[in-house]
């Protein structure tokens, strides 16, 4: 794997120049997975501009003019310069998204622990922002498709919050099947639909060709310095056009950077330019096109089948954050910031392709709940920007910590940075924060519940952990006892999940004392999450005799990166054929697993509510041999009680 000039490693797309054909494949994938946000943007993101503040921003020239400057120049500047240029270059092994990001600077920044952790924080609330995100999304999307009901019918404008909350409960009922069964449809709708953008854009431009003077930044300038009060309110709205910015970078592992900038610059951004400049045309003639300007756009012989492609449009957006969530769930979890919770392979070809029940159950929940509540796309806008800006600014800040601490970039670039790119989205939170008493207070509440859960978690983690160890007691010091008192050793193999080689599992040390027994062939393992995506089977392996072969009692260390699938059966037979130490009858062999039921007491080190919250999230952790895909015939469990 190469590194670039930032002395970032390059993605696995990147190392190998792919074939013309090969890159078109990639790149017509890369249109259904990375680009379906903020490929549907357009349904709402001028609407919602002309209708902030009672009107504020009004249909005339120079209003119009100003707010397509913005949409346009805050696309350039934040996604296709910031995200496309800039932050792609920053890939954990090839991976992308802000955990991915923070878990990066772990890994390259050395010597500065208090800016790692501050680092790792940060990381932590994006990635709680992004949940927020993930239920807003599908809802926002969805409902602003299916308003085009409204145009083609309003009488069956009621109908709209029944048929937008049906298909999202379909959405969500089949993700236990998998997405790869119709993957491949994506990347060919969602061409279509870049397609029709761009198509429906066209006609008003050639009718309004002065439209495209918006394209100059000083209609922008000018705008805002008329109007600043007005400007600063629609940039709050103008975010809007961006939503979707981050999917570049979170997705990045499924095609690589060529892919992901192909269909940027050859189909997404001049669609959506397209049609943006095609809406303010219409806008500039019809002013009273304000009112729904994307379906306005469409002959009313067309508008039935737009409502039909919309919705597809949307179901593919909204796809992509629940699979995105999915992922940051199971990062996280990897990380220490999340319980274990059960994760489904949905594909025998992809690892990246899971189901997490919980999540999706938790994600479906929230959704009604906020399509009830809200209603309508435009009272779900106004709760949209927070998390998205928020997001912005926090991989922005992880960025340039990168750059400036693992790259050593001069100080003046680092600068020029800041304020070009933070500089802006900085402007975009602050006018977003004005929506905090209309909605906007949902994506914070979401997250600091999620990052109040994940720090809780964290920190009770690591108290549980450290007294685990003090009743377990040294490895070597039990070894030693059994060498001086053997016990009685029973035929057969038995495999011992264990955190670290330093401390005796549980199980181990209650089947010796207790029981009086040990099995002929005793394996301890040890999973390790590295901070990166993935790890070499030929590098997984570590095999520790503990300084004796003829006890028959071994340590296998297996190193698994955050997208790896932990399967621990399957690391033993890679060690059987890897080293002659490791002596087993894995076919045949027993795993014991050491549970411990935490109850509160009278320690310090958290306080009782946070106490409270841990112990509910480990009772519903998932059992760790389905995490490590342990057999259930094979499984025994045995268990203590530590308090918290």
């Amino acid at each position: 794997m190469s590194t670039d000039a930032n002395g970032s490693r390059q993605a696995p797309h990147d190392s190998r120049s792919p074939t013309r054909k090969a890159l078109n494949t990639l790149a017509l994938g890369a249109l259904g997975v990375v680009f379906g946000d903020i490929g549907t943007s357009p349904l709402y993101a001028l609407h919602t501009v002309f209708s902030i503040d009672n009107g504020a921003v009004r249909p005339v020239p120079a209003d119009v003019y100003g707010v397509l400057s913005l949409v346009f120049w805050s696309i350039l500047l934040v996604v296709s310069v910031k995200y496309v240029l800039f932050v792609m270059r920053a890939d954990n092994d090839g991976e992308g998204g802000i955990l991915a990001l923070a878990a990066l600077i772990r890994r390259r920044v050395t010597g500065k622990a208090r800016l790692v952790a501050v680092a790792t924080l940060l990381g932590v609330v994006g990635a709680a922002l992004f949940f927020g995100d993930s239920v807003i999304t599908p809802a926002i999307s969805v409902l602003s498709a299916v308003e085009g009901i409204d145009v083609v019918a309003p009488s069956a404008r009621d109908a709209i919050l029944p048929i937008g909350a049906s298909i999202l409960i379909v959405l969500f009922l089949a993700q236990r099947f998998g997405t790869h069964r119709v993957g491949l449809l994506f990347g060919p709708v969602m061409l279509l639909w870049f397609l029709v953008l761009a198509a429906l854009g066209i006609p008003q431009i050639v009718v309004h060709p002065g439209v495209l003077r918006s394209l100059s930044p000083s209609y922008a300038v000018v705008f805002a310095g008329e109007h600043p009060y007005v400007a600063f309110i629609a940039m709050g709205a103008v975010v809007l056009a961006i939503t979707g910015a981050e999917a570049l970078y979170a997705d990045m592992g499924h095609f690589g950077r060529p892919p992901i900038r192909l269909a940027w610059f050859a189909i997404v951004f001049p669609a959506l330019t397209v049609n943006y400049l095609g809406q303010g045309a219409l806008i500039l003639q019809q002013p009273d096109a304000v009112q729904n300007p994307f379906y306005l756009l469409v002959p009313n012989w067309a508008q039935i089948p737009m409502v039909a492609l919309a919705t597809a449009a949307t179901v593919i957006a909204s796809q992509a954050v629940i699979s995105g969530a999915y992922s940051v769930t199971r990062q996280a979890m990897r990380l220490g910031f999340l319980p274990h919770m059960r994760v489904r392979h949905t594909s025998r070809q992809e690892s990246g392709q899971i189901y997490v029940p919980a999540v999706n159950w938790l994600l479906l929940g929230a959704v009604l709940v906020l399509m009830v509540t809200f209603g309508s796309s435009a009272a779900l806008a106004t709760a949209y920007g927070v998390a998205v800006t928020g997001t912005l600014l926090l991989t922005t800040t992880l960025y340039l910590v990168l750059a400036g601490s693992a790259w050593q970039w001069h100080p003046w670039r680092l600068v020029v940075v800041a304020v070009v790119f933070g500089g802006v989205e900085l402007i975009f939170f602050a006018a977003n924060l004005t929506k905090i008493g209309h909605g906007g207070w949902l994506p914070l509440l979401l997250g600091t519940l999620t990052v109040t859960m994940m720090l809780v978690w964290q920190r009770g983690r690591l108290l549980i952990t450290n007294r685990r160890t003090a009743t377990e007691g040294p490895l070597t010091d039990f070894i030693e006892q059994l060498r001086l008192r053997p016990p009685t050793r029973v035929p057969g193999t038995a495999v011992f999940p264990h955190p670290t080689k330093e401390t005796v599992p549980l199980a181990l040390r209650a089947n010796a004392e207790f029981n009086g027994v040990v099995h002929e062939h005793v394996v301890i393992v040890s999973v390790v999450t590295q901070d990166v995506p993935h790890v070499p089977r030929n590098d997984r392996l570590t095999v520790d005799s503990l300084s004796s072969l003829d006890d028959g009692i071994v340590h296998l260390s297996v190193r698994f990166g955050f997208h790896d699938v932990q399967n621990i059966p399957t690391a033993l037979r890679d060690a059987f054929m890897l080293t002659t130490e490791l002596e087993a009858d894995l076919d045949n062999a027993f795993y014991f697993l050491s549970r411990i039921t935490i109850e509160p007491g009278p320690r310090r080190g958290m306080p009782p509510w946070q106490k409270r919250l841990f112990i509910s999230m480990a009772h519903n952790a998932a059992s760790p041999a389905a995490a490590f895909r342990l057999p259930v015939d094979r499984t025994v469990v045995m268990g203590t009680r530590i308090e918290l």
